[in-house]
């Protein structure tokens, strides 16, 4: 939701009839947020949405649970080694392999390695990608969105689309947003335009470009929701939309392009909210110069984290606080105890005059429970790496 697009062809007011030079009449759909009270998107379609046939479907990926051994486990400092995770072949419907979450937000990753045969709409949440390898195109009723590596990559909830993915090789973080998620409150101004002194401005989020009707041939709809995938068919293209309007549509945000605040001293990761979700909050770590007190310590100051855990996604650069990470790389400090950087990197950032770490980070209000999957790749000898 940045600011209201028109695309193609609407009616002259919202709700009334809009005809072809035939005579036939448009169907309009509304996609809507808070109800009927937040932002919204009218479609205009040949044909009717909502005409769809309930078909079976083994599409979709395994749904976040935690097994029992991992309840009751002690209180540590955790790294997950996400690219040790066996590649997950499959489109991007079926290639999400769900690491971390809670009732918010749910954090996973996906290897695709083709495109999607199938639409896809997302009934539970919205869905923000972080393209750490690869790119392609995003298909939807709104349009196309070409993506690339570094990309952040949002499709709001209940979009039809469908991924096209470029390359082999393809490593996205996914971060579902189940209250949804949007740009922070306080980077806007009361008529709600980007503030200037926000570190992004209206120009660097891409929305889609729109083609007119298009028939792929694809006629199913895999729907997710309730936890739980569900199959429709219909007699025509879900992509027969002939022009829309709104708020809300699919777009991409280059994470370079997110402009970092610097301080006499250590600014809170707060500065750095790229994106807000319910519990949540998103921020983008780029490269950028350091504190310019001459006494500064540049590096993170160790803090109790008594409300919050925190979900680092480590992109590349070198990180000043941590060793023994890389490219793809999770850490997870839960809320708790004390965290901070590892030995000697406090000292040794005294005097230094920039960064060039990039990372993505979420801190999350309720605890982040891991999944099958992330004790597969957790690396035992994180914890005690502090001493």
């Amino acid at each position: 939701m940045i600011e209201r697009r028109i695309a193609g062809t609407v009616a002259k007011k919202h709700h009334t009839a809009l005809r072809d030079s035939q005579g036939q009449l448009r169907h309009e759909e509304c996609l809507t947020r808070d109800g009927f009270d937040g932002p919204y998107t009218i479609l205009y379609h040949q044909d009717r949405p909502h005409a769809q046939r309930a078909v079976e479907t083994r599409h979709g990926w395994k749904l976040p649970t935690t097994p029992a051994v991992a309840l009751g486990r002690s209180l540590r400092k955790r790294h997950y080694v996400a690219p040790n995770l066996a590649p997950k072949i499959g489109s991007p419907i079926d290639a999400r392999t769900p690491l971390l979450y809670n009732s918010d937000v749910v954090l996973s990753t996906l290897t695709p390695s083709g495109e999607d045969a199938s639409y896809f709409s997302n009934g539970d949440g919205d869905d923000l990608y972080y393209i750490h390898e690869g790119g392609g195109l995003l298909r939807s009723v709104l349009g196309d969105v070409r993506f690339k590596s570094g990309d952040y990559l949002y499709v709001p909830r209940g979009l039809v689309h469908r991924f096209i993915v470029e390359g082999p090789k393809q490593f996205w973080l996914s971060i579902e947003g189940l209250g949804g998620i949007g740009l922070l409150k306080q980077w806007r101004n009361e008529a709600g335009q980007l503030r200037m002194d926000a570190p992004y401005c209206h120009r660097d989020f891409h929305g889609p470009e729109f083609r007119g009707p298009l028939d792929e041939k694809i006629r199913t709809v895999v729907v997710k929701r309730n936890d739980a995938f569900h199959g429709f068919e219909q007699a025509g293209s879900p992509l027969d939309v002939v022009g829309w309007d709104g708020s809300v549509y699919p777009f991409t945000f280059a994470i370079l392009d997110f402009q970092p605040r610097v301080g006499l001293v250590h600014i809170p990761p707060t500065w750095h909210g790229t994106f807000a979700a319910r519990g949540a909050l998103i921020c983008s770590f780029v490269p950028r110069p350091v504190d310019f007190h001459p006494e500064a310590v540049p590096c993170p100051y160790p803090h109790s984290s008594v409300d919050c855990d925190e979900f680092l996604f480590y992109c590349r650069g070198n990180f000043t606080s941590r060793r023994g990470v890389g490219p793809g790389s999770i850490s997870h400090h839960p809320s708790g105890i004390p965290h901070g950087p590892h030995p000697g990197a406090y000292e040794a950032s005294i005097g230094s005059q920039r960064t060039d770490e990039l990372a993505v980070m979420l801190d999350t209000y309720r605890p982040l429970l891991p999944t099958d999957a992330a004790l597969g790749i957790e690396d035992p000898a994180y914890h005690d790496s502090f001493i």
